[in-house]
């Protein structure tokens, strides 16, 4: 009978590509995951990998095991899930990848929720990009992540993930309040021509949607500021050094002074909570939404 734990070595392998990134995900040594496939070829009697150059790759029997595998660890969440339901208390853990503002503004109450209701369950957070926590969730790095999309730039899907809409918040304009002389007369996008901007790092869906805005305006921004981090963005703009679009959830809570402006059609960011479908009758998971979609509801998300 195949080991589940080496079937999953060799997914991994494919997903990831070297035998390094696969034990640095699993917490493996290298040396740990070559001997695990070696096993599993002599398990199956084929060839799995082979050598190109100085790497790997799977050979046409191993893409195909890989392949037939999926459907396996498919109907083990599902078990897992069906044992879960049969219990009086949650426990285990759920990892959950979630973007900066939501972690801000969601997470702590929800998980002050979680710990209430269900003492047992150990959850365990990391901040992430949208992107990047969607493909490890398809890969079974999360079991949840929250994410967004802007509009006219949807989310990157994968198969075999589904999506519930937790709710939206507006984007908007956000101005410094002092020097009058450069930031009075920003009253529009238009009108941020000629001012330094603060965006987040090339390839996140706000930087794509941010620079579409600029140039759907007719012009291309005085880019002079780039972090990945909205609490920052809202300083620079505080102190004076810049504009930068923002969202509801970030300004929600900041204590700062800052002139925000609305946009013409009152565009609006989709927050979002993704899993796999195939453990989406995992009790855990329908705790996680539920103490998600409270907070989300006392915001009037």
């Amino acid at each position: 009978m195949l080991d589940m734990q080496r079937l999953r070595l060799l997914r991994e392998f494919s997903i990831r590509g070297t035998i390094s990134e696969v034990a640095d995900v699993l917490s493996y040594s290298a040396s740990g995951v070559s001997q695990q496939l070696a096993q599993l070829e002599r398990e199956t009697g084929r060839t799995l990998l082979r050598r190109v150059g100085r790497g790997l790759e799977l050979t046409p029997a191993g893409e195909r095991l890989v392949a037939e595998s999926e459907a396996l660890f498919q109907q083990l969440e599902r078990v897992e899930a069906s044992l879960q339901r049969g219990r009086d208390e949650l426990t285990g853990t759920i990892r959950v990848a979630v973007f900066q503002s939501a972690m801000i503004s969601l997470m702590p109450k929800a998980l002050t929720a979680l710990a209430e209701t269900h003492p047992g369950l150990r959850v365990e957070v990391v901040q992430h990009e949208p992107e990047t926590a969607l493909y490890e969730t398809w890969a079974r790095g999360f079991d949840v992540v929250v994410a967004e999309q802007y509009p006219g730039h949807a989310a990157p899907h994968h198969e075999g993930l589904g999506r519930s809409v937790l709710g939206s918040d507006a984007i908007m304009l956000a101005v410094p309040e002092v020097h009058p002389e450069r930031f009075a007369g920003v009253r529009s996008v238009a009108d941020a021509a000629g001012v330094p901007w603060v965006m987040e790092p090339e390839g996140s869906a706000s930087r794509h949607w941010a620079l579409q805005a600029c140039r759907s305006a007719g012009f291309e921004p005085d880019l002079r500021y780039e972090t990945a981090d909205i609490q920052a963005h809202l300083r620079l703009v505080e102190a004076g050094n810049a504009v930068a679009l923002v969202n509801g959830l970030s300004v929600r809570h900041y204590t700062g002074r800052v002139r925000l402006v609305d946009l013409p059609s009152s565009p609006r960011r989709e927050i979002f909570v993704a899993r796999r479908e195939a453990s989406e009758d995992h009790p855990a998971f329908a705790a996680v939404m539920e103490a998600l979609g409270e907070v989300a509801a006392g915001l009037r998300l």
